[in-house]
């Protein structure tokens, strides 16, 4: 049975662990609402990997220091905070309710503005790259003529066993 959400509203996939109260907790929202929004719906009898729908005007609390986004298929927590120019650790510390291992699409997070670099943005004496097919922290070291340490260095939030194609990294010049 496929549910169509209200115009303006947002879709959700519950997740293990979830209730009303902890979704209209994430969403800034009332169970009351979420009820209405979902009369189908047994607030007492949630599964795993069903679909909801969230109020509009539904949102993630008042408190976010920048500005929201909509959770897409394929999105994690360090793709997002890559393709937006911010640190995982900003983006996590600015979405303190949300399990970065359970996002849901449709899912609305908080990304931090300020004084996170922008997108591609290296320090003096780097030059941006953007992660390629095949691309190590190894063979850009030899690619560049630099060390894998050095490259440590300039990209301090980039896991090197777990580069994305698309990714942008600071090479050292």
């Amino acid at each position: 049975m496929s549910i169509s959400c209200p115009p303006g509203s947002s879709r959700y996939f519950v997740n293990s662990g979830d209730t009303f109260f902890s979704i209209a907790r994430s969403f800034n929202t009332t169970t009351a609402a979420l009820e209405a929004a979902n009369p189908g719906v047994s607030p007492n009898n949630l599964q795993v990997g069903s679909l909801i729908c969230i109020p509009s005007g539904a949102r993630p609390p008042s408190t976010c220091p920048g500005r929201v986004y909509t959770v897409r298929s394929g999105d994690t927590m360090f793709s997002i905070a890559n393709a937006q120019g911010v640190s995982l650790s900003a983006l996590e510390a600015a979405n303190p309710a949300v399990n970065p291992n359970q996002l849901s699409i449709g899912q609305l997070i908080c990304i931090p503005t300020g004084p996170a670099p922008a997108p591609g943005a290296c320090p003096p004496n780097t030059t941006a790259y953007t992660v390629r097919t095949g691309d190590t922290f190894f063979t850009l070291a030899q690619r560049f003529g630099t060390t894998v340490e050095a490259l440590r260095r300039v990209n301090p939030n980039v896991n090197p066993n777990a580069l994305q194609i698309g990714q942008r990294l600071c090479i050292p010049r």
